[in-house]
């Protein structure tokens, strides 16, 4: 039985979609050209792949147990073109998480780790998508579950971050503070708090009561929103350079120093060597600017630390909410 590499590609866009009308899309083809593929392949195989009813479409039994060789038969299928051809294309790599600025840490490691192409996903779950159609190599962002079976990361940094607070709220004069005075305070955040997992953790955690939501167009003016409010505060990395905005001041939090964790992610079997070399810049640049020094008596993360596989290659559980 020979398969039509055309015909598997088809069925994965569309396990992963659930939906035959933008997996098409994502091919560059019609919705009938896709569901020709697919009814090809269930007849080669003899089995139906897909259940397709009033609430849409999901896999059978044995599409879900097709499609992990299924994706293995797509990267090898990859690898053979790129070797036949002799040359590879650059790593195609996104970053998500702007409020925090991901490219001042890619930055130290991009000029050494090789031919890049640099791109900017909208979010977690866009780049995952990405990641799995192939659109993509690798990205580089704060990854936290649950994230689709298939992708692997590498924690690469684990950032302290400071609370930006107005001027004139009444704990701007401290040298630092720690985490579960600003219970009184309101947290800001450039959209809404359940949807950044970091902030919502952290709200959480440390029982911050009050949130606001701005709009985000960018840095510069989320913080503008901040610095305007009395009670206000927001959270970014040390070592990020503030913007000149009259009335804003940031103050170290302790004990515990929450860390912004920043990891690459990819798609497991993806055989780009420059996938290689970029994990090895990032482990060595790692080493030398100790950025996953981590004390738990001294430290919060979201995650507990068991989760947290620091400096090694780890895989993502497969999501089930």
């Amino acid at each position: 039985m020979d398969l039509d590499v055309a015909q598997v590609r088809a069925f994965v866009r569309a396990a992963d979609e659930l939906h035959f009308g933008r997996a098409a899309g994502t091919l560059a083809i019609s919705q009938q050209a896709l569901s020709k593929r697919i009814a090809r392949l269930e007849s080669l195989l003899g089995v139906e792949l897909f259940q397709r009813d009033g609430n849409g479409v999901r896999l059978t039994e044995a599409g879900q147990r097709f499609l992990p060789p299924a994706r293995q038969t797509l990267t090898v299928a990859d690898a053979a073109v790129a070797a036949a051809v002799g040359r590879h294309r650059p790593l195609r790599v996104d970053v998500w998480g702007h409020l925090y600025a991901p490219m001042r840490t890619l930055a130290h490691v991009a000029g050494q780790a090789g031919d890049l192409t640099l791109g900017h996903g909208r979010d977690l779950p866009s780049v995952t998508a990405a990641l799995l159609h192939g659109d993509i190599d690798a990205a580089f962002g704060r990854v936290h579950p649950p994230l689709p079976s298939g992708l692997t990361h590498r924690l690469v940094r684990l950032e302290p971050v400071d609370a930006v607070l107005s001027t004139d709220h009444p704990l701007a004069a401290e040298p630092a503070l720690r985490p579960d005075r600003l219970s009184d305070s309101v947290l800001w955040a450039p959209g809404r708090l359940d949807r950044l997992d970091f902030l919502h953790r952290f709200a959480d955690r440390f029982e911050i009561r009050d949130t606001a939501t701005s709009v985000n167009l960018g840095l510069a003016h989320f913080l503008a929103e901040v610095a305007q409010d009395p009670r206000g505060f927001s959270l970014l990395p040390a070592d990020a350079p503030l913007p000149e905005i009259p009335g804003l001041r940031s103050v170290p939090l302790v004990d515990p120093t929450p860390l912004y964790a920043w990891s690459l992610l990819w798609r497991a079997g993806n055989g780009h060597p420059g996938l290689g070399d970029l994990t090895a810049v990032c482990a060595t640049e790692a080493a030398q600017r100790r950025w996953l020094e981590y004390d738990p008596a001294r430290d919060w993360l979201p995650e507990p630390p068991a989760n947290r596989a620091v400096g090694k290659e780890q895989a993502i559980p497969t999501a089930t909410a």
